[in-house]
């Protein structure tokens, strides 16, 4: 099913325990076990599971700067959730408990089209909420739109799961206990990064950054001109644009004139693609190294070979690693018989965090969000698209590897989809900050 994107909603009022709800919910809860007549409803729960269904709500952008990544993540969700219901090998491996459906129940979902944009989102989490009852929320391509919808989760107490969100402040000072990420972001990024670029493009080098101008791209220059600090790199020019800006000419102009060794693009999805073509125009990739500070699904398609050989990223998942991690070998080969391409790794996020959620369910035993919340803190390693994982009980972050790649000439291309080489595969706690550093609170459970 598919819903399109409707009318701002008034906050859905949570009312814990009053007379008209627990009547309500007692029509709609005929039949299910007692004991819930005894515990006290929360969100959506458990009014969202009084049929044979489970509902899952799914907001990605659709149109827009971001709906290139946006479709793959929605296919992600897609294939998670048939195999959810399947019962597939790949869910079983990552989910043990789960047979067919979960908790004996058939997954659905609604889509609705975020188009990037933060009020967007929020509007089409909270009319999933309503109308649907949903049990769980997800999707996102800007971070902008995952921080909204962190605060949306935690005042209505239902899980929310950012698809793809590179800032540091979705599990930093923007975490809340109701958001779990799987993805990693802008620190571990860079973290995993810079030593790549120090060790081949060596000390002391200028850096002219092109920036988008909201939580991801902020995040992201701070942290690589914090890591690349330590070989004594220093910061020319920060050109921050608009997301979804239509032409770079001004903010390319200055960068060609500043004098910078490096090109560092934190730009992402459609912005990615037109600022590299256009920095191509102006000359400055035959002047200066392009580096991708965090990779974007689908750039070296869209923007030639040609023009991605030799450049450095990180990115969360690339499909070669399917000879290390045989999950991923499997998830490839789905994805591709079912939908006739090579996935990129927003779809790898998209299946992750359904997966994800499927295993704590199940191992909680309920949908009752705190108890399914308390499963992901207990931050038990589980095997992934990507080998062992593990959630860290207090920001909510997904440990996981990180994979520094580099553009490889046509000429060494194996395959029309073999744009990449893989130059390490770093694990994550390593990289990673301390779990308060970048100021999470995680806020109440109920």
């Amino acid at each position: 099913m598919e819903l399109k994107k409707g009318p701002a909603l008034a906050r859905r009022t949570v009312l814990k325990g009053g007379a008209s709800l627990a009547g309500a919910a007692a029509l709609g809860r005929v039949g299910l076990r007692s004991a819930w007549a005894d515990e006290t409803p929360i969100g959506t729960w458990p009014a969202g599971v009084s049929g044979s269904t489970v509902f899952i709500g799914i907001s990605v952008p659709r149109t827009g700067t971001y709906a290139v990544p946006g479709e793959d993540e929605l296919k992600g969700y897609e294939l998670a959730i048939e195999h959810v219901n399947d019962g597939h090998p790949i869910i079983r491996k990552m989910a043990p408990k789960v047979t067919k459906g979960l908790l004996g129940k058939k997954v659905i979902y609604g889509v609705a089209d975020s188009e990037a944009k933060p009020n967007v989102a929020v509007q089409n989490c909270s009319k999933f909420i309503a109308d649907n009852k949903a049990m769980m929320l997800t999707g996102s391509c800007s971070s902008a739109e995952a921080v909204a919808n962190n605060k949306l989760a935690q005042r209505e107490k239902v899980i929310y799961l950012p698809g793809v969100s590179g800032s540091n402040d979705t599990t930093g000072k923007d975490c809340v206990r109701y958001s779990f990420r799987t993805c990693f972001y802008g620190q571990t990024s860079s973290a995993a990064l810079s030593p790549v670029l120090l060790k081949n493009f060596g000390q002391n080098k200028k850096v002219a950054y092109l920036t988008p101008d909201y939580t991801y791209g902020h995040t992201v220059q701070a942290s690589m001109q914090e890591y690349l600090k330590k070989g004594g790199w220093t910061t020319q020019t920060n050109q921050v644009a608009p997301l979804g800006a239509p032409d770079y000419s001004s903010y390319l102009l200055n960068i060609a004139n500043s004098g910078a060794d490096i090109f560092i693009n934190i730009n992402w999805g459609n912005d990615a693609v037109q600022s590299i073509k256009q920095a191509n125009g102006f000359g400055i990739l035959k002047k200066m190294p392009l580096v991708i500070a965090y990779s974007v699904p689908f750039v070296a398609r869209d923007v030639g070979p040609e023009l991605m050989q030799g450049v450095f990223t990180a990115t969360d998942f690339w499909w070669t690693i399917e000879d290390k991690y045989p999950l991923a070998k499997m998830f490839v080969e789905e994805f591709r018989k079912k939908y006739n391409y090579t996935p990129d790794w927003s779809a790898e996020a998209g299946y992750m965090q359904v997966a994800s959620w499927a295993r704590m369910v199940s191992e909680a035993g309920t949908f009752n969000p705190v108890e399914v919340i308390k499963t992901y803190e207990k931050g038990e390693h589980f095997d992934s698209l990507v080998g062992e994982v593990w959630f860290r009980p207090q920001d909510h972050q997904l440990v996981r590897p990180v994979i520094v790649q580099r553009g490889k000439k046509p000429s060494e291309m194996k395959s029309k989809d073999d744009y990449w080489e893989t130059v390490e595969i770093l694990p994550g706690e390593p990289l990673m900050q301390a779990p308060d550093a970048f100021g999470c609170k995680l806020g109440p459970y109920t």
